[in-house]
């Protein structure tokens, strides 16, 4: 989904250029409310902790705009100490720790400490990976051995090669229960899309501060962390007739296709002082989905004769691999030896997350119709790692991250053929019979997972929120256990109409709440999350689907089943 962003007056930047290889535009902070008058609890704890780390030389948002030239640094402005560009971030946490992340402005090494408190007492220090222009400054360094179902404080600071030290930035975290307790998190998609971008005038994406302030212990990111492929001009038109500014960068001002563009997609979502925040607070369990690279694409696929606007290389899978690479060194994830992205978060006894990957292994969206298709969107192997990992759980609660909805229709315009049906992005295709296209292989795993208690589906994809329940009566196919799939989002990017259902597993709307316009902006509202809880006593599982004012608009309670 895009729209075209209009020219209008761009907000001053202030350039300043750093001693090595990127130059940053640097934005005015945006003010924070004054809190003294609350009491002190762990939620205020993680609003000083987080909001302080913004307050050292992160603290004007820095947005990376290409590599610039060292000998062009005026001399009086080089530093003699590495800069933490970003804040920091948090992912992948355990009972035993999590990955941190951050950028260095040069080549440096990476160090953390962590504690039980923001003194930093009897901190103990973990001493990382190098970062150097060849990962865009960035680094990811895990920190273990640390107590489970605590609260950790952790300080970032980078070590020059000649010794000399940053100034450190601080976030929070809680790592992963052992026992039964309750559990918080929250899960969302779909930021800065649309050409809606950082907007001065609302105080910048806010709905990151209300989602902070609700003190998750972690937070899925169901995808499109990024929208690559639209460019944020100074001014937008929104439905209402108002004129919608952007704060704006130059690599947002077109569409991403080199390594360094997709890098600074990520930059200028770091710009903001409410999404710094709820990162350097909150634990990420990343996906990746299309807008990482182009809309709707799939291995394989050629942009020729579709008419995109600004591209020069048609080649998705070059796009794809610049697009991964900027992802994986600007997100808190953990790549391992086997290179996939798909993966299992075990927290605790009452949880399991199971973290799909719905575009690496994806088969065209022309193919959707297929009525052999058994591979669909996961491809063998992780369709065989869902149903045995599913099977094997013994957590009470089991959640699958799905990127893309099951039953929503999506259709694909870009690579539907003249004289063929409809090419589909997502699972359904629209139709009430028989699973076809990558509904088989969905169909495989809910009928092999049907003895399988308490499993539920968390997406975003579609831009407005909604609950949907899936019964075998009204299906089209029946050889499954009931269950429910929960949507939710965006988060900073346009709002659209509901999209139908597909009855093929009986999927039936409960709620929902969406415009009745297409492409509404985050200032004309339907910005949503959703929350999930888990009462560590009754082990009932709890979804409130919530606007950014922080307002539940829906609310299930759930009973686990034995």
């Amino acid at each position: 989904m895009c729209c075209r962003a209009r020219a209008g007056r761009t907000p001053r930047l202030h350039l300043r250029f750093t001693s090595h290889w990127k130059c940053y535009a640097t934005l005015a902070p945006m003010a924070r409310p004054h809190r003294a008058d609350r009491p002190t609890s762990r939620r205020t704890i993680l609003r000083t902790a987080a909001t302080g780390a913004l307050l050292v030389p992160v603290g004007s948002a820095l947005a990376a705009c290409g590599s610039s030239n060292p000998g062009s640094a005026t001399p009086s402005l080089v530093r003699n100490r590495p800069v933490l560009t970003h804040g920091v971030a948090t992912g992948e946490v355990t009972s035993g720790g999590a990955l941190v992340w951050a950028r260095s402005d040069r080549p440096a090494t990476m160090i953390v400490e962590t504690a039980s408190s923001e003194s930093f007492g009897a901190a103990r220090k973990f001493r990382g990976p190098q970062v150097t222009p060849a990962g865009d400054g960035t680094g990811r360094l895990r920190v273990a051995g640390l107590e489970p179902g605590q609260t950790v404080h952790y300080r970032v600071t980078f070590e020059g090669e000649d010794g000399a030290l940053s100034e450190p930035a601080t976030g929070i975290f809680t790592t992963a229960p052992v026992r039964d307790g309750d559990i918080r998190f929250q899960w969302s998609g779909d930021v800065v899309g649309q050409g809606w971008g950082i907007n001065p005038d609302m105080g910048g994406m806010t709905i990151f501060a209300t989602m902070a302030d609700r003190d998750p212990q972690f937070f899925i990111h169901s995808g499109d962390a990024i929208y690559a492929d639209n460019p944020v001009e100074a001014t937008q038109e929104q439905n209402d007739g108002k004129t919608y500014r952007n704060i704006t960068s130059p690599a947002k001002a077109q569409v991403a296709q080199t390594v360094d563009q997709f890098r600074g997609n990520y930059a200028y979502n770091l710009t903001d002082d409410h999404f710094r925040r709820f990162v350097g607070s909150v634990p990420q369990l990343v996906q990746w989905d299309d807008h990482e690279v182009v809309n709707n694409w799939f291995p394989g696929e050629s942009l020729e004769g579709q008419g995109r606007e600004g591209y020069t290389e048609m080649s998705v899978d070059v796009l794809a691999r610049n697009g991964r690479q900027a992802w994986q060194e600007w997100q808190p994830v953990e790549i391992g030896a086997s290179d996939r992205l798909y993966r299992r978060v075990s927290y605790g006894p009452l949880l399991d997350v199971f973290i799909l990957d719905m575009r690496s292994h994806k088969d065209p969206n022309p193919d959707a119709w297929s009525g052999d298709n058994v591979d669909g969107l996961l491809g063998p192997e992780q369709t065989q790692w869902l149903i045995d990992g599913l099977r094997g759980s013994t957590a009470t609660w089991k959640v699958v991250a799905n990127d893309l909805p099951l039953s929503i229709v999506v259709a694909d315009k870009n690579t539907t053929p003249p004289d063929g049906p409809k090419a589909m992005e997502a699972v359904a295709q629209g139709d009430a019979g028989d699973p076809l296209g990558r509904e088989i292989a969905f169909s495989r795993i809910l009928s092999q997972t049907k003895n399988v208690r308490n499993v539920v589906f968390l997406t975003a994809d579609v831009h407005y929120t909604a609950a949907i329940s899936y019964e075998p009566d009204r299906a089209g196919f029946k050889d499954f256990a009931p269950f429910w799939e929960f949507v939710a989002g965006p988060l900073h990017a346009g709002a659209f109409p509901e999209s139908p259902l597909d009855s093929t597993f009986g999927a039936e709307y409960e709620f929902v709440h969406a415009p009745t316009e297409s492409n509404v902006s985050p200032a004309e509202g339907f910005q949503h999350f959703g929350e999930v809880t888990i009462d560590g006593r009754t082990k009932v599982l709890s979804v409130d689907l919530v606007d950014a004012s922080g307002k539940t608009l829906y609310r299930k309670d759930l009973e686990p089943a034995s």
